[in-house]
């Protein structure tokens, strides 16, 4: 028996759109944002697919970052549907958006990327993918405000101001050095080892503590 709604209209009756994925890749290069763009017919465009029948949104993700930008096993989550009737020319398309974060170093020595500045791409993407970056930097900076880097960007052992200096380009503004340790000191575990990298006083070395939440204060601070 065919589903009917009040109307009388079966699931066939109704317009379907076609369903896409884009992933936003961020990583820190060069000491700032970038994220990784791949040509398209459209010019530089995020890794992106579109669903086949069947196919969960999160394989959809996958399949792209494989083939599109030759990255594979890499943690995503979504950040929310675009949506918008006429946002791509080529037909009525959804795109879910996911977001993911992944040390430079992990990454090819073919792959493409776009600097980031004020949490947009330096050269436009193609169709709404300008808005997908920043959707997803402002993720990256909550996720940076709950917890130490919690995409673990540098060295497993950092200096305080290597930290900071971290934290600034994720945040895109200057962050008072007392009141910045003030604020990760409880999520952090001292090594025991000091760091003379660039022939300066020796600094400490810590790594994320065990439990690296950061406390209520903190996001504030950085969010401000």
């Amino acid at each position: 028996m065919t589903w009917r709604d009040r109307e009388g209209n079966a699931l066939t009756d109704y317009p379907r759109p076609s369903v896409a994925v884009d992933v936003a890749v961020l990583t820190l290069r060069d000491n700032r944002l970038h994220v990784v763009a791949v040509h398209s017919e459209r010019g530089l465009a995020l890794p992106g697919t579109f669903l086949r029948p069947g196919e969960r949104l999160s394989d959809a993700a996958d399949r792209a970052l494989e083939t599109k930008a030759a990255i594979v096993d890499l943690v995503f989550h979504q950040l929310r549907l675009f949506d918008v009737p006429d946002r791509d020319d080529r037909g009525w398309v959804l795109s879910m958006a996911h977001s993911a974060v992944a040390p430079v170093r992990s990454l090819t020595a073919t792959t493409e990327f776009v600097p980031i500045d004020n949490a947009r791409p330096v050269s436009p993407l193609a169709f709404d993918h300008d808005d997908m970056v920043t959707e997803a930097v402002l993720d990256l900076r909550e996720r940076y405000a709950r917890e130490i880097d919690p995409a673990l960007l540098p060295n497993e052992t950092f200096t305080l101001l290597e930290l900071r200096e971290l934290y600034e380009i994720v945040f895109d503004r200057s962050l008072t050095k007392d009141t910045f340790r003030r604020h990760v000191i409880g999520a952090l575990e001292a090594t025991g080892t000091t760091s003379t990298a660039g022939g300066g006083r020796p600094a400490e070395l810590y790594r994320r503590a065990p439990n690296p939440a950061l406390p209520p204060s903190a996001g504030s601070f950085l969010l401000g």
